[in-house]
């Protein structure tokens, strides 16, 4: 080396050897970031479960939802404070009762939702609820329409006046509760809306779950309360079908009147 060449710096070794050292480290923590999410992805449930195609008719009921739920429900069904609650496990029974009864979509929220004419057919709710089942599960009804064939009548009527006739009234023509809030009556509902109550038990229904009412059970009730319907009266005069209290006031007074004009007309005699 002659006096006239240039000396390398002493510290550019030493410098390029801590930027290798860097980029080493970056790469070896990007491989094992790239490492760790594609196990994740792999063996995540979440993920697994998210990537599952639709049914048809859940497709179908998706696009129903999107259009005349979504405003009060959510893009995801968890619900929009003060419009409507959340319908993730609520499943596709609750949906089906509700539309096919029309008391969802409800203009506003009020005491209680009455029964109106429904916005869907019976085919549309059941697209509805195959959505809402699919994308939270819950509760589902049994394949079928007739479920009162499958029942006894006369084990329905006990369960029924253990369970029911409280609120129902012992004819299904149901009565008043507290705030505001009633006990409709049984008159227009299917088997299929009849088992779908007790198994979700709307607004102010209790559940009746299968520990409760096993499926028996509610082909039971429900072939009892469709007896209701085309065996009228088979106790003799209904007065209004209001139940044996006001049918035992009336038979008391009518009964005491006569008694009483019974007596005076024996006294006259006499």
């Amino acid at each position: 080396m002659t006096p006239d060449t240039p000396r390398p710096a002493a510290g550019a070794p030493k410098q390029r050897s801590r930027v290798r050292r860097r980029l080493n480290s970056a790469l070896r923590m990007f491989a094992a970031l790239v490492f760790a999410g594609g196990i994740y992805a792999i063996v995540a449930p979440g993920g697994a479960q998210g990537a599952a195609p639709l049914t048809p008719a859940a497709e179908a009921g998706k696009a129903l939802y999107d259009v005349s739920c979504i405003s009060c429900h959510g893009a995801n069904a968890q619900g929009v404070p003060g419009r409507g609650p959340s319908l993730i496990g609520v499943g596709s029974a609750a949906v089906e009762f509700q539309v096919e009864t029309g008391r969802m979509p409800a203009a506003r929220q009020e005491a209680q939702a009455e029964r109106k004419d429904p916005m869907f057919t019976n085919d549309q709710a059941r697209q509805l609820g195959a959505f809402i089942q699919e994308l939270g599960g819950g509760p589902q009804l049994p394949e079928g329409e007739d479920f009162a064939s499958k029942g006894d009548i006369a084990r329905g009527g006990e369960l029924y006046r253990i369970n029911c006739s409280s609120c129902h009234a012992f004819s299904g023509g149901g009565g008043a509760l507290s705030s505001g809030k009633f006990a409709p009556t049984l008159e227009p509902a299917t088997d299929r809306q009849i088992y779908a109550a007790m198994l979700t038990g709307p607004q102010n229904m209790p559940v009746f779950g299968d520990n409760e009412l096993s499926p028996q059970d509610k082909f039971d009730i429900i072939a009892y309360v469709q007896n209701l319907k085309s065996d009228s009266d088979p106790g003799g005069w209904g007065l209004g079908r209001f139940g044996p209290v006001t049918e035992g006031l009336a038979i008391f007074l009518v009964g005491v009147v006569a008694l009483v004009f019974a007596a005076l007309w024996i006294a006259g005699k006499s």
